[in-house]
C-alpha cells in the first residue's frame, strides 16, 4: 500500500501502469466504495499509462479525521491535486463513479489548467435549485445517521461497496456530512465552460442518473456518451469489459 500524509493522516492511494505512457489516469470512486471498486478495470485501462486510484477521507484504507472540518469538496480536491504532485504528474485525465464524477468537476472548476480530459460515471452535477438540493442533503445526512447507529452495517448492497475495506464508520457518517452534501450550484452552473473533452457514461439501468447524464452531455461543449448495456450505478463492475471499451475508445481520441 501506499500512503500520502495530507492535513496529520494518510491518504491511501495505487499507481498502476507504466510511467511515460499515455497521458496519466485519475479515478476517484463513489461514496461508502475505496479504490478496490476499480480492479476489474485497471489491466485495461493501466496497459498504457498509469492510473491513479484512492481512498477519500473516511472511505476504505485511507484516515478517518474526528473533527468534521476536515471532510469537504475543498479538502477532496486539494488531496486529488496532492496526489498528483506526489506522483510528479502535472496534467491527466480526471474521471470518478458517483460522488468521485463530481469531486472530478470540482477539480475542474479548481484547476482547469491541470486536467486533460473528464470520464464522469454514473454521477450527476449537483443542483441549481435550493429545493432539490435540500432533498439531497436530507438523505445524505439520513445516512450518516445509519452509519452512527448501525456502524458498516449500513453499507448499501452496491457492488462497488462490497470490498471496500473500511475501518471507520464514523469516517463515513463524517464525509457523508461534509463531501456527499452538497453547498450550492458552481459545478452546474460551470458545465457550458468546460473546453477539454468529456465522456459521460452511465449504465442503461441506473435510473435515478440516466437524466444527469442526458444533461451533462447536452451542457458540455466536448462531451459525448456512452450508455452500458445491463449495468446499474456501478456500471464499471457490472459489465467491465464494455465499461473499459468505451473509455479505452475515448482516451485513444485525445
Amino acid at each position: 500500500m501506499s500512503y500520502l500524509e495530507r492535513d496529520g493522516h494518510r491518504i491511501h492511494f495505487h499507481s498502476a501502469g507504466p510511467p511515460g505512457g499515455a497521458l496519466p489516469l485519475l479515478l476517484s470512486h463513489g461514496y461508502g466504495a475505496s479504490a478496490a471498486m476499480w480492479e476489474p478495470n485497471l489491466p485495461a485501462l493501466a496497459a498504457d499509462r498509469v492510473v491513479l486510484t484512492w481512498d477519500m477521507r473516511g472511505h476504505g484504507a485511507s484516515g478517518s479525521p474526528d473533527d468534521p472540518a476536515q471532510y469537504s469538496e475543498a479538502a477532496t480536491v486539494a488531496d486529488m491535486a496532492a496526489l498528483l504532485d506526489s506522483q510528479g504528474i502535472g496534467r491527466a485525465v480526471i474521471g470518478g463513479l458517483s460522488l468521485g464524477g463530481y469531486m472530478s468537476l470540482a477539480f475542474w472548476l479548481a484547476h482547469p489548467e491541470r486536467v486533460a480530459a473528464l470520464v464522469l460515471c454514473d454521477t450527476g452535477p449537483g443542483y441549481r435549485k435550493d429545493a432539490a438540493r435540500d432533498q439531497w442533503n436530507d438523505r445524505a445526512a439520513a445516512t450518516a445517521d445509519r452509519f452512527e447507529r448501525d456502524g458498516l452495517a449500513a453499507l448499501s448492497g452496491s457492488p462497488e461497496t462490497q470490498a471496500a475495506g473500511h475501518s471507520s464508520a464514523l469516517g463515513l457518517a463524517r464525509a457523508a456530512r461534509g463531501m456527499l452534501a452538497q453547498r450550492d450550484a458552481r459545478v452546474i452552473d460551470a458545465l457550458p465552460g468546460i473546453d477539454v473533452p468529456v465522456l459521460v457514461v452511465v449504465g442503461d439501468r441506473d435510473e435515478p442518473f440516466l437524466g444527469a447524464a442526458d444533461y451533462m452531455a447536452a451542457k458540455i461543449p466536448k462531451a459525448a456518451k456512452a450508455v452500458i448495456p445491463d449495468a446499474g450505478h456501478a456500471s464499471n463492475i457490472d459489465q467491465p469489459a464494455a465499461f473499459d471499451r468505451a473509455v479505452l475508445a475515448f482516451l485513444a481520441q485525445l
